[in-house]
């Protein structure tokens, strides 16, 4: 594999070090003129020909001999340079043509004409397509070339026409005025001194293009060539050598395009200037020219950054690999002497010290070596990684990152076996030192044991007694089992330590013998003395060792104060007491039953007691507090923030209970004897525990008044009065904390009453009074409600609330919007009601208590009549879509689980579906009342009996909020509560 990823990653470096090569050759190979501008500058100064741009109808190239007295005097190899350099600068498409040729000699003499077109056709190396002459100007001059010019034809043998023009009138005939110089009446733009500068810049540039792609390819191949060292100081050395030619590299890349972009920038001069200028063909060029070597510079360099960043790669990746193979020698040779240490730890000690001493040895050895250890897991996992980032050498990371954690299991392995040869070691040691214990002791009391008061009954029996209380002991203290000692502790019996448990066991043994002998003769004695036998009463002691208590003792027991507290104790000890009395007389079924009778009598009478401890509670804060608020003599301890507010403070507590203390409490008393059927007297009264929820709605305010008024004297010296360990606030909460143990009663009690015939009841019970604590729960958080303008009582009972991530799409609205809505949820608690469903704005308030409860912004509302679901959205089972108006509106709904979604979908859906039958009924409805003929259909049986109502409210259930109430109500799931008139 190892091999397989360095090949591939060869085969990288070698392809690109292939595309690098092809671009440096493509520059390197490309034809640049054999003579440079900068080689014969002093000779293209003298300016006696020149290449303008200008070009022929047909594209040929226009060289210009301009009018240069001392031409004539023009060495040969200088003309031949000049022309030379000239007729190399076209393209060869444009060469190809042939170039024009304008010789301007206007001001000069026949003779000098004749010389000029002899010497240029002589010289010139290049196709010519034709030859224009403007002859010399001078009346004379002009009729004599032109004589001279018939009958010396024959002098001028050139393969194309040379054409004597008398004018520069006659020469715009032959080429454009646009493509001609100023002094040959054209409007050509052509500056000698520029045209040379940038002829030489170019050249130059293409020289410095050339250079550079010379040095990229000796560096690549450099590169390419390089071996990979093997440890890890060289490859350090040649990463930061290799990086350093590099940036070098790319500077004088940097430095070239700088140059090649300012002169791109010099060409293009006259199109900057403006005035409606444009480029000759040959600036046309030119900027054709450094454009075509910018962009193979910029992909040489493109190349080269691909084939460093792979060569980069291989070198880093092979000082990681050399930092890990050093790290892995190191590493491994502190894990070899740990294990070599380990080894000589074979001792398992001679006595219970020195187990112990040793065992403390291998701990602090433990400890210390966990260094090494940790730096083992460490580069393991370390290779691990390399590993993950696909580092070419993973066969070869992969092996040692195995071999560590195998050492380090292996190490761990034998510090876990020599624990344990060590632990069992010391149990050994313990075990042989209590049987010598135990021996020495025995020897002791039976060396104590005074002689002469033996040789009475008394002493005997006594003695025999202390004897037996003695050997009682050796269970615990000596050895059992010879051969089991052999077995249990095998591989820590050395043969040093076998003789020693044989020899302990011996001495246990001699030491039973001498206890048997003084056993029979102490019973000898005592025989001896009790002659005759005369027949005496049973001692004591056996009528304290009954198990079996008398039926009196035992009424006595419940009947006394202490059986009272038992019986209003906690029923699981009761349960535990049933259970083993169960086991004693037998699994039948009828015992069985008889245990779940007795639990659910102690479930009942704690639901008894604790209503009566309630209400008394209840009474006592009454009187206590809120009737003494009305007290004139308590009036001056009253603080102004507490005057008027006694309905704030306690809520609608008198009610809670004059409700308990004249109707459930006498209720309940009557199911004493039936507990099972306990569930019918919490159906009858459901409806009454709907005071609880106003009472927990006030519960925030009256949490705030007292902590304004908490130091009051008024409270203190209530409390003291009342003689009250806790506080009244601890009292304000009993109410929440009763509704909310109602329900873990009846848990109990349906626990033990399934096959009753009230197990029906009791289920209905418990589903009602989760459904009001999440009613009270609902409400606590529909208080909190901010903004809303209409009555929350008209959008129909609340179903469901809780927090989720809403993301909007609606067809209409700004598009910026729309998008932002779909990428970014947003935080809503929504509300669902039967008429609507409510989005709003969690905001947590500061405080304590119920002041740190949050409060909810009211942002929108959807009316339920045009709201529809789908309920499955593609990516998340999370979340469900709720849309408006034909999905006009849509909102996608995330929940925190797939089963408070569950939940939600299912509500939604039973509320949609009620309201689609809703409207079939009052359409149904209707057509009878139009027709007049048949009568209307008798309703169903509203009657409230108890078999309909629980029919009804098996139909749903409800989950609950769990950070209800503040974590006064429980986070049980909570169903919804019943109707009222059910």
């Amino acid at each position: 594999m190892t091999l397989s990823r360095i090949s591939l990653l060869s085969q990288d470096i070698s392809g690109l070090w292939l595309l690098l090569k092809t671009s440096t050759d493509e520059i390197m190979h490309q034809d640049i003129t054999p003579l440079c501008a900068a080689d014969i500058q002093d000779q293209l100064k003298k300016r006696f020909a020149y290449l303008s741009g200008g070009r022929g109808q047909d594209g040929s190239p226009v060289i210009t001999f301009p009018d240069y007295p001392a031409f004539s005097d023009v060495p040969d190899k200088e003309f031949q340079n000049v022309m030379t350099y000239l007729t190399s600068i076209p393209s060869l498409q444009d060469a190809g043509i042939g170039f024009i040729l304008v010789i301007d000699r206007r001001q000069d003499k026949w003779t000098s004409v004749k010389a000029s077109v002899l010497r240029i056709a002589a010289s010139f190396p290049a196709n010519l397509q034709l030859v224009l002459v403007l002859r010399p100007a001078g009346f004379f001059q002009r009729t004599l070339s032109d004589l001279a010019f018939k009958f010396n034809r024959d002098d001028f043998k050139m393969k194309v026409p040379v054409i004597m023009l008398s004018s520069v009138p006659e020469l715009h005939g032959y080429i454009d005025k646009s493509q001609l110089t100023e002094d040959l009446g054209g409007t050509l733009d052509y500056c000698h001194t520029r045209w040379l500068c940038h002829r030489t810049a170019i050249e130059s540039f293409a020289l410095m293009v050339k250079q550079t792609a010379q040095m990229l390819q000796s560096f690549g191949t450099e590169l390419a060539e390089t071996e990979l060292p093997n440890d890890v100081q060289s490859t350090s050395s040649v990463l930061c050598a290799h990086t350093e030619k590099k940036d070098k590299a790319k500077e004088d890349m940097r430095a070239a395009l700088d140059e090649g972009q300012s002169l791109l920038q010099s060409v293009r001069e006259p199109l900057a200037k403006g005035g409606g200028r444009s480029l000759s063909q040959d600036q046309l060029d030119n900027q054709t020219t450094v454009q075509r070597l910018l962009a193979q510079l910029n992909e040489t360099e493109a190349a080269f950054d691909e084939f460093w960043a792979k060569h980069q790669q291989k070198l880093q990746q092979c000082l990681q690999l050399r930092h890990f193979e050093q790290d892995f020698r190191e590493v491994k040779a502190s894990l070899d002497a740990l294990a070599q240490k380990i080894a000589t730890f074979t001792d398992v000690g001679n006595s219970l010290a020195h187990a112990g001493h040793l065992l403390k040895d291998l701990t602090s050895f433990e400890e210390k070596s966990s260094v090494s250890v940790e730096r083992a897991l460490a580069l393991a996992l370390e290779g691990e990684k390399l590993i993950d980032s696909r580092h070419y050498a993973v066969d070869s990371i992969r092996p040692k990152c195995h071999e560590l954690q195998h050492l380090c299991n292996q190490f761990a392995a034998e510090v876990e076996r020599r624990r344990g040869l060590l632990s069992k070691s010391l149990e050994l040691h313990s075990l042989l030192e209590a049987s010598m214990k135990w021996c020495d002791e025995g020897i002791y009391l039976l060396a104590s044991q005074p002689v002469d008061k033996c040789q009475s009954q008394e002493g005997a029996e006594a003695a025999l007694q202390e004897i037996e209380k003695f050997l009682e002991t050796g269970a615990e203290n000596k050895i059992q089992e010879l051969d089991r000692i052999y077995q249990d502790y095998e591989p820590v019996l050395t043969t040093d330590l076998m003789e020693h448990v044989q020899k302990v066991y011996q001495k246990q043994e001699g030491t039973e013998e001498m206890f048997h002998r003084r056993q029979a003769s102490l019973k000898k004695l005592a025989a001896k003395q009790t002659r005759p036998v005369q027949p005496v009463a049973p001692r004591p002691e056996a009528l304290t060792k009954s198990p079996c208590p008398s039926p009196g003792s035992r009424r006595g027991s419940e009947n006394s104060p202490e059986g009272s507290m038992l019986r209003r104790g906690p029923y699981r000890r009761t349960k535990s007491e049933v259970t083993e009395s169960r086991q004693g007389r037998g699994s039948s079924t009828g015992d069985e039953e008889e245990s779940l009778a007795i639990l659910r009598r102690h479930v009942m009478n704690e639901l008894l007691d604790t209503e009566r401890v309630y209400v008394e509670e209840l009474l006592c804060v009454l009187e206590g507090y809120a009737a003494e608020l009305d007290n004139p003599l308590m009036a001056h301890l009253v603080s102004p923030g507490l005057q008027n507010k006694k309905d704030v403070l306690f809520g609608n507590m008198e009610e809670i209970y004059h409700f308990h203390n004249r109707i459930f409490l006498r209720e309940l008393e009557n199911y004493t004897d039936c507990p099972e059927l306990v569930g019918r007297c919490f159906l009858e009264r459901m409806e009454e525990f709907q005071i609880y929820e106003k009472y927990c709605q006030n519960k925030p305010r009256s949490e705030s008044l007292w902590r304004q008024c908490s130091d009051c004297p008024f409270f203190q010296e209530c409390q003291r009065k009342l003689d009250h360990k806790l506080s009244l606030d601890s009292y304000l909460l009993k109410p929440v904390q009763r509704i909310t143990k109602y329900q873990l009663l009846l848990k109990e009690m349906l626990k033990y009453s399934k096959s009753c015939e009230g197990a029906e009841d009791l289920q209905e019970a418990l589903s009602s009074i989760l459904g009001i604590l999440k009613a009270v729960n609902d409400s606590m958080h529909l208080i909190a409600i901010t903004g809303y303008d209409g009555n929350l009582s008209d959008l129909g009972r609340l179903l469901m609330q809780g927090s989720f991530s809403v993301w909007t799409d609606h067809k209409k609205g700004h598009t910026k919007v729309k998008d932002l809505a779909r990428f970014k949820p947003m935080q809503r608690h929504l509300f669902l009601h039967e008429k609507a469903v409510l989005f709003c704005k969690k905001r947590e308030e500061n405080g304590e208590g119920y002041e740190k409860a949050p409060s909810y912004s009211y942002k929108q509302s959807l009316n339920m009549a045009a709201v529809g679901i789908t309920e499955n959205v593609k990516g998340d089972v999370r979340k469900f879509e709720i849309w408006y108006n034909a999905r006009e509106e849509v909102y996608i709904i995330q929940a925190p689980t797939a089963e408070i979604k569950a939940a939600w979908v299912s509500e939604i859906r039973k509320v949609l579906t009620s309201q689609l039958q809703a409207c079939r009924e009052a359409s149904q409805h209707r057509v009878l009342e139009q027709s007049q003929s048949l009568p209307l259909p008798t309703p169903p049986s509203t009657s409230p009996s108890k078999g309909n109502t629980r029919n009804i409210k098996k139909l749903e259930e409800r989950k609950t909020d769990p950070l209800s109430l503040e974590g006064y109500v429980s986070s049980t799931p909570l169903p919804k509560p019943p109707e009222k008139g059910r």
